[in-house]
């Protein structure tokens, strides 16, 4: 039970949460055109529980990895089905421009939840920031020249009163080569020092080495939190999405380049594994997990890859140009493609995932005992 509530439980909720907003997207942007929805499922394979109310029937499926809306007209043998009445309310009547706005909406829909959550996050528990506190000063460096020690709290640089340790690299990286004014509290005295940073090699998040300004201190490592107003949590929450909106991106490029290797994917396993350990330590913590895994789930399905959004997306923009569907038989083919591309991707990612776990073998033992309890 243990391994249930850890990482069963969350995983499925925080499953749930992006499958239902994506496919809310989808859902209402096809109202907003009149399109009719005939199912919203979460979860894919055979019904488990449903009900219809009004045109639409809402179901849960057996296979929690993803979700479904069936508009009207969606399928191409269905589409030429469609009665005359009901053919204005079919999705392939639809214009491409309504098209895309309604396939688009799903990913939207995650980025927005995203948004949400990073908002609402902030405005109620405040902005981690790492303080300014110097942690270690490297020997023969611009700091050390210039007397900087441990412990040091760094108050202003550049006339610039900094409460972020992100601050200080942010300024020196713009006074690269220029003498720097810096301002430190040691104890009860606050002291003036003056230093140039020096040009350097260093890794960057993707292990890249790059040149960069350094005045050779390293951060304490210690956080505190910083309370922001309604405005102040829209402004933080906008660009807390946007950062993590173009570190996917960046990450994606990355891949494709070979600088990030395929073995960083992960997947349902992954995210279990995640949201577990996460869970156990907070529940509160799961709300930018959620949050950063939306981003990822949004942008993912935006790829021009056919069976995801963004491989409709991409049909559709064929067809605005040419003015012309593209023909079923080369959209078949495409998916057939796209559906090959996707089952690999499954298999790479479970293989990462599996060789992450370092107690794959505790759990599997946790799993049998649930089996030998039920049986018995």
């Amino acid at each position: 039970m243990t391994f249930f509530f850890y990482y069963v439980l969350p995983f499925l909720v925080v499953l749930g949460v992006l499958i239902f907003f994506h496919e809310l997207g989808h859902f209402l942007v096809a109202k907003y055109f009149g399109v009719k929805v005939l199912k919203f499922s979460l979860g894919f394979g055979y019904k488990l529980i449903g009900k219809k109310i009004g045109e639409t029937e809402y179901l849960i499926s057996t296979i929690p990895l993803g979700g479904y809306v069936k508009l009207l007209g969606e399928d191409g043998e269905e589409a030429e089905a469609v009665s005359p009445a009901e053919a204005e309310r079919a999705f392939n009547t639809q214009s491409a421009l309504k098209r895309i706005a309604i396939v688009a909406a799903g990913p939207a829909f995650n980025l927005i939840l995203a948004w949400v959550i990073f908002c609402a996050v902030l405005l109620f528990s405040g902005k981690p920031v790492m303080t300014p506190e110097i942690g270690q000063v490297r020997p023969e460096s611009p700091a050390e020249k210039a007397g900087l020690m441990k412990g040091d709290l760094i108050v202003d640089v550049q006339g610039r009163t900094i409460q972020d340790w992100q601050e200080i690299k942010t300024i020196v990286q713009e006074n690269e080569g220029r003498p720097v004014n810096l301002t430190v509290k040691r104890g009860d005295r606050n002291l003036s020092v003056v230093l140039t940073p020096e040009t350097a090699t260093e890794k960057n998040l993707f292990g890249e080495d790059v040149k960069s300004a350094l005045i050779g201190i390293v951060a304490s490592g210690n956080y505190k939190e910083i309370d922001l107003g309604p405005v102040e949590s829209l402004v933080e929450g906008t660009a807390k999405t946007w950062d993590i909106i173009k570190l996917t991106f960046l990450t994606i490029i990355k891949l494709f380049q070979g600088v990030v290797s395929i073995k960083t994917l992960g997947g349902p396993i992954m995210i279990g594994q995640l949201t577990g350990q996460v869970a156990q330590e907070s529940i509160s913590y799961l709300f930018p997990l959620l949050a950063i895994i939306s981003i990822n789930l949004g942008i993912l399905n935006l790829l021009p890859i056919p069976i995801l959004d963004g491989g409709l997306i991409l049909f559709l923009l064929i067809e605005l140009v040419a003015r012309k569907p593209l023909g079923l038989k080369k959209r078949d083919i495409a998916q057939k493609v796209g559906l090959f591309l996707l089952a690999v991707l499954i298999v790479v990612v479970t293989i990462n995932d599996l060789s992450r776990i370092e107690a794959v073998s505790g759990i599997f033992e946790q799993i049998e005992q649930i089996f030998r309890k039920v049986s018995g």
